[in-house]
């Protein structure tokens, strides 16, 4: 049996740092599982190239690397300063002006991207730009002009962003400028769009209806980081196929205090309704500028590690660090050290009641099965992915092996915990066949030995999506082949 391979998946960030001839390739050997082109940086022409490269190199690594299209969303951000950048100190007063027309900032005040902003606010709101590092207190709204007192010293430099704390900004989560680049993720062939600044439902299903409308299949990610996407966290959830915990400007709107709560949460519910989720922002943020990254960071990593989520995430880190190969390999390493000392155990009595389909039936009736008795590995047969999202939705001990013939799939997987997406063409097999086939390969690979114990799934059918309604229960002969112990 092969040793303990990671089952926390590892998504970076591309950037200028990663643009290098050669970097690419090193990350994807250290463990990189998908990239994020971040659409708030760079033109659509350098992402579509950065997306060309990133299909070169999972090539000549022989690995599959799924790539995310993150979109701007509606962040709003303070204008350009005369000087690039202003010193405020505690008591003065700054104004925002939410204007076409307003001129370029100074030390009295600077415009505002967005012009409905005075409609938003009253009196007494507080305002946390620049990630919290500067804080107002509105005073009162004179028409375009937002009257402040800034709370405490600090220096505010152009493009810088606004958040309210608390929430409650009218904005939709989807910019004309976003539904312009949905267009361009789907001529990339993106796996994922991330949506940020999600408030509800119906954002995530705008997304996704745009997404079809371009002939997109790509999994929609929403981007929990507004107050308002807590309160109805739900619904979100249930509207997305991945959720990401961005806790960047969740912690600036909702307060540092209630971030870490509320990152279990989120990664809870995610789980409970069967959903993938990643955590996300500042994870290694020293390893920007050092080498290894603080113990602090460690934890921090670790912890959502042993929280159950599946993905971890790579920002500014990979993007823009002096260090993104060993970024990747120490988020490789913590992951790896943190699932060696922690077991999960499934508690079966709070898994989800009125299941709707077969598949999920399977899933926890595989799950069941291999906590009881004990199995090296489970293998899926799966053509759309749906069968390994629902095994992977419990924390078991055997890896998840899901044999799918079509790449999009596959890479769709790859934000899987526990789930190893494996390239199998199943046509004109019959569900034996596919078993004896699918598990010679893992024997081959040194995965399985003989007498070891796996739990096959497929559907009677062997290339419809969703039909998944079979599981037999597999020992690996002396020659390598399986042997049926039964079928259940």
């Amino acid at each position: 049996m092969s040793e303990h391979r990671r089952r926390t998946r590892i998504l970076a960030t591309l950037g200028p740092a990663t643009d290098p001839p050669g970097v690419l390739d090193a990350i994807f050997r250290a463990g990189v599982d998908v990239v994020r082109l971040n659409f708030s940086h760079g033109d659509p022409a350098g992402q579509v190239a950065r997306a060309e490269a990133v299909r070169e190199a999972a090539a000549r690594v022989g690995v599959e690397v799924g790539i995310l299209a993150d979109l701007p969303g509606p962040k709003i951000r303070v204008e350009r300063f005369a000087e690039g950048k202003v010193v405020l100190k505690a008591g003065d007063r700054f104004d925002l002006v939410a204007s076409e027309d307003a001129p370029p900032g100074t030390r009295h005040e600077v415009g505002v991207s967005y012009l409905g902003l005075p409609g938003d606010l009253s009196p007494g709101d507080v305002l946390m730009l620049d990630d919290g590092m500067v804080q107002l207190k509105v005073e009162r709204i004179e028409g375009q002009r937002i009257v402040n007192t800034v709370l405490n010293d600090s220096v505010l430099s152009d493009r810088k962003g606004l958040n309210k704390l608390g929430g409650g900004l009218s904005l939709g989560a989807l910019t004309e400028r976003d539904k312009e680049l949905i267009g361009v993720a789907a001529q990339i062939g993106v796996d994922f769009i991330a949506v940020s600044f999600c408030r509800n439902a119906a954002d995530m299903e705008e997304a996704r209806s745009i997404a079809r409308s371009h002939g997109c299949d790509a999994a929609l990610v929403s981007k929990v980081e507004r107050a308002e996407a807590i309160e109805n966290l739900a619904e979100v959830i249930d509207a997305s196929d991945v959720v990401m915990v961005a806790r960047g400007d969740l912690g600036v709107e909702i307060g540092d205090a209630e971030l870490p709560g509320l990152q279990k949460k989120i990664i809870r519910e995610s789980l409970a309704r069967n959903k993938v989720v990643i955590t996300a922002t500042q994870m290694l943020q020293s390893m920007v500028d050092s080498p290894i990254p603080t113990r602090a960071e460690v934890l921090d990593v670790a912890n959502a590690v042993i929280d159950g989520t599946d993905a971890v995430m790579l920002s500014a880190e990979t993007a823009a660090g002096n260090f993104p190969v060993r970024a990747v390999e120490a988020m490789a390493r913590i992951c790896m050290g943190a699932e060696r000392q922690f077991a999960h155990d499934t508690d079966f009595e709070k898994a989800q009641r009125g299941l709707e389909h077969a598949d999920q039936a399977i899933a926890m009736a595989t799950m069941f099965i291999s906590e009881h008795i004990g199995v090296a590995a489970i293998v899926a047969m799966t053509e759309s992915g749906g069968t390994a999202r629902h095994l992977s939705r419990f924390r078991a001990g055997p890896p998840i092996y899901a044999f799918s013939r079509h790449a999009g799939a596959r890479r769709r997987m790859a934000l899987m915990r526990d789930v190893y997406p494996t390239d199998y063409d199943s046509r004109g097999q019959t569900p034996r066949e596919a078993a004896r086939g699918s598990i010679r390969l893992l024997v081959e690979a040194g995965v399985l030995d003989p007498g070891n114990r796996v739990v096959f799934t497929s559907g009677e059918h062997m290339e419809t999506h969703g039909a998944t309604n079979t599981l037999r229960l597999l020992q690996v002969g002396e020659d390598g082949r399986a042997e049926g112990l039964g079928e259940l």
